[in-house]
């Protein structure tokens, strides 16, 4: 983030709504404006607040009971060798305190307290733990860790669906078993028609989600409830001394077993990473109060039901239900897993926006679904590529217990690049000791490890998913980073400074023609390319001349009243820096408008925008591998143009083509 510029604020008339504040620098009078944008930030709080929480925020971890508790008890039983009564109550005790530690703990009390200007995320947490790092070095070494987290997340985006609808799906096999061979058709079927709906917004589809989860939820305590009042003595294993009996008992076997109990916790990253659009508070409420004891009575409910039938592993959670109920259940399920695979698809929309503003993705193309509500927004690349990998991933892996093998890599290996980053936030933004932040964070560090330590055996079962997406996603981010890095090096080397192209223009003789022109430009300092080449080929210059930057900042949203600033460089020339931060879409004709507040005078109907368009090629002395130049080339093309990304008028602008050699 670029400091703003020093000097003693004033005011001056402005529009209502407009924030606008003088300053000087020694150079020019420099102006400060902007205005809300006028877009909700948060759902409202209340009912309503509770029951989108409900929708979003919980439908991953919600579903979790459908294959977890199975896949855990599957480690040390079968249904022809059952596990016994005392390894049944350790599973449940591990499950209970993970979900305690984990989320309970962890997220919901610590990490969600570490907001950045409201806003959560691993993307939100990498940014306020470089902001208090003054190091070079740890700056670098904390945004390798956000962007590995972010994109073991995209990994869990991809296989979150699959598994879920196979998971739910996989019913049939209790209720219709002579149907179990259209459960892969009918899973793809659902899947591509997921997909196909986010076009159509969340704000369209989500008013159904939250009622639909609070009675999935009710379902899943009166289940586990009805079953606990036959075998009440399962509750016993809420003590941690049945865990810790089964762990010692043992031993490597409990470390494998571990690997199955972290998928009750999936999910976890979506209370902190949605906190910016629901708040803090209704998350926690719905925590605390409602998701936590109806996830711990079905658990409970499921170990029950094995202490009195070892045969109902083969699926534990629909033989909770009666017989008449199965297939209403298959249904809900259903509806709750579309809904669980809803919160990871719009959670990887926000994060792959909050990459491309902060440059570590090239530009896609971004609509909002909703007028009134910013976090709702739809990246159709983004989506199908989702979308591919979901159904591919059912047609290779085809049932939702090999699935969960590829599952907890992704989920853990992001809890530990969080627990870091928390630790880095919480000593020096919390002012935490040095020895408390070591010990909290160091033991959620630990338990994170030793989960994807347990998880790393799955590798060769299709561990080695997650693990192909996040490197797959990390070389893309940091090839794009590099190439763009070297694209603004070679422009520095090559441009004119401002000072002197301003101080030559009274003497050039260049002919002014009537208008306005608006130069985009990367260096505020120094004369775009394409107002050279302009001059070189149409030798004009307009009446009326913008040079406009466009700066990504590493806070979640622009501050009130300094979205913009504009200085005058000299008579009716200006140079115009936005702000917006890695949360916000960019709308430059929109935030031009206001300098018409600040005293600057801006018809967007009549403004020309003058942009360059690269063609990069390789140099003689290439910085960049083959093939790593190659994969930028790639990405440079499918790139949306920047001012479509700006939203500027296509009829309004005017493209000078430029060579570049990296």
């Amino acid at each position: 983030m670029t400091d703003r510029p020093a000097g003693q604020p004033g005011s001056t008339t402005a529009e209502p709504g407009s924030v606008v504040r003088n300053a000087t620098d020694g150079q020019g009078s420099i102006r400060e404006f902007g205005a809300n944008d006028g877009l909700q930030k948060k759902a409202p709080v209340g009912l309503a607040g509770l029951l989108g929480v409900l929708g979003v925020v919980y439908g991953d971890i919600g579903t979790s009971p459908l294959y977890a508790f199975q896949a855990s008890v599957q480690i040390v039983g079968s249904i022809r060798h059952p596990a016994e009564s005392w390894e049944i109550m350790g599973i449940e005790s591990l499950i209970f305190w993970a979900l305690m530690l984990v989320v309970t703990i962890k997220y919901v009390m610590l990490v969600m307290r570490a907001d950045h200007d409201g806003e959560g995320g691993i993307i939100a947490l990498m940014s306020l733990a470089q902001r208090v790092c003054k190091s070079p070095r740890y700056r670098w070494f904390f945004g390798i860790v956000g962007i590995g987290g972010a994109c073991l997340f995209f990994g869990d985006g991809i296989i979150t669906p699959a598994v879920s609808v196979l998971s739910a799906i996989e019913g049939i096999e209790v209720s219709v078993p002579s149907a179990s061979h259209i459960i892969i058709p009918v899973a793809i079927i659902i899947l591509i028609a997921l997909f196909s709906a986010q076009a159509l917004g969340t704000g369209r589809i989500g008013r159904a989600f939250g009622p639909i989860m609070m009675v999935w939820f009710l379902t899943l305590a009166v289940m586990g409830i009805h079953s606990i009042a036959q075998t009440p003595h399962i509750l016993m294993a809420l003590s941690p001394y049945y865990a810790a009996q089964f762990v010692l008992y043992h031993g490597w076997l409990a470390f494998i077993a571990l690997g199955s109990v972290v998928l009750s916790v999936t999910g976890a990253e979506a209370l902190y990473a949605d906190m910016g659009h629901f708040g803090r508070t209704p998350i926690r409420y719905a925590w605390l109060f409602f998701v936590l004891p109806s996830l711990t009575l079905n658990y409970l409910g499921q170990g029950a039901l094995l202490l009195r039938n070892p045969a109902a592993l083969q699926n534990p959670f629909y033989h909770l239900a009666p017989g008449w109920a199965q297939i209403p259940l298959l249904l809900l399920a259903t509806m709750a897993t579309v809904i669980a695979s809803q919160a990871g698809i719009s959670g990887g929309f926000s994060l792959c926006r909050q990459l491309i503003q902060l440059g570590y993705l090239p530009r896609m193309r971004i609509t909002h679904t909703n007028a009134e509500e910013e976090a709702q927004i739809y990246l159709p690349v983004f989506n199908w590529v989702l979308a591919l990998g979901s159904i591919l991933l059912v047609l290779s892996f085809r049932s939702s217990s090999a699935l969960a093998a590829a599952y907890g890599i992704a989920v853990t290996g992001t809890f530990m690049c969080t627990a870091v980053l928390a630790m880095v936030v919480f000593r020096r933004v919390f002012n935490w000791s040095t020895p408390l932040a070591g010990l909290v964070f160091g033991f959620f560090l630990l338990s994170d490890g030793t989960f994807f330590a347990a998880n790393v055996l799955k590798i060769p079962d299709g561990g080695w998913v997650p693990l192909a997406i996040g490197v797959s996603a990390t070389i893309l981010m940091t090839t794009w980073a590099r190439g763009r890095s070297l694209i603004r090096t070679r422009q520095m080397a090559d441009s004119l400074p401002m000072a002197s192209f301003l101080a030559r223009l009274p003497q050039s003789r260049t002919v002014r023609v009537p208008g306005m022109a608006v130069f985009l430009t990367a260096n505020p300092d120094t004369v775009p390319t394409c107002l050279l080449h302009n001059l070189k080929h149409n030798k004009v210059l307009h009446d009326h001349v913008l040079f406009v930057t466009v700066q990504n900042l590493d806070q979640p949203e622009a501050e009130r009243g300094h979205r913009a600033m504009v200085q005058e460089l000299a008579p009716n020339i200006h140079r115009v820096i936005v702000r917006y931060g890695f949360m916000e879409m960019p709308n430059l004709p929109k935030a031009l408008e206001e300098l018409n507040a600040a005293g600057v005078e801006f018809d967007a109907i009549q403004a020309s925008y003058f942009v360059s368009r690269e063609l990069v090629v390789r140099s003689t002395l290439p910085k960049l591998s083959i093939w790593r130049m190659w994969l930028f080339l790639l990405m440079v093309r499918n790139a949306v143009p920047s001012t479509e990304f700006f939203r500027i008028p296509p009829d309004r602008v005017v493209e000078l083509g430029v060579r570049i050699a990296i």
